[in-house]
This record gives structure tokens, C-alpha cells and sequence, in this order.
């Protein structure tokens, strides 16, 4: 939560894993890389696995070209989508229990 509060900016991330939520709702590492968009991949790994930072990773800015993969492609599209302002992405702490989660590994990405 240390790592969200001091990079949490303009809620751009939120945004993002907002609509994560609502696209993917049963994908809680690619919402939580999309709340961490903004963030460093090698901060995110020994946090949160290498899923999540590997996803990070491919979508920073010249980032290597990343294939088919549709995840990314995802992560992508809620980026872009999450910077138009006006969307009601809740609060931070509203995502503790999902990075929690996460942190666990204690979900079942295909429930």
C-alpha cells in the first residue's frame, strides 16, 4: 500500500484497474497490474510474483515488442482508456484486499 500512496499521482492506475475489474473480473493480477502501471517492475516482483511484474514490464513505455499476448493487449487498452478523467475508480484502499490477495497467491485466476 506504501508503494500505491507515494506513486498513486492522478488515479490513472486506478482508473485502468477499474475497468480491469470490470473486464476481467475473475484476473485479479492483471487488475492489480493495472493499478501499478505507473510503477517500476523490478519493485513489483518480489511483491506480487513475476505475472504481475512481467505485465508491468511489457507495458512501460519502450517496452520490446511483446507478441500476441492478449493480457498485455488488455492492460493496454485500460491504460489508455483509464486516462480520460470522470471515471469513478473508488479509493485506494478500496484494492488492499485484492493486492492481499495477490501477495497470497491464495486465488483461482480461472474461478
Amino acid at each position: 500500500m506504501d508503494l500505491l500512496r507515494s506513486g498513486h499521482g492522478d488515479g490513472h492506475g486506478m482508473r485502468a484497474a477499474a475497468l480491469l475489474r470490470r473486464s476481467h473480473p475473475s484476473d485479479k493480477e492483471l487488475q492489480v497490474a493495472g493499478l501499478l502501471i505507473d510503477q517500476p517492475a523490478e519493485v513489483i516482483r518480489p511483491l506480487l510474483g513475476e505475472r504481475v511484474a512481467r505485465l508491468v514490464r511489457l507495458h512501460a513505455p519502450g517496452a520490446p515488442a511483446h507478441g500476441a499476448d492478449p493480457d498485455v493487449d488488455s492492460l493496454n487498452q485500460a491504460a489508455e482508456a483509464g486516462r480520460a478523467a470522470g471515471l469513478d475508480a473508488g479509493v485506494l484502499e478500496d484494492w488492499r484486499p485484492v493486492l492481499e490477495l495477490v501477495a497470497a497467491g491464495a486465488y483461482d485466476r480461472t474461478a
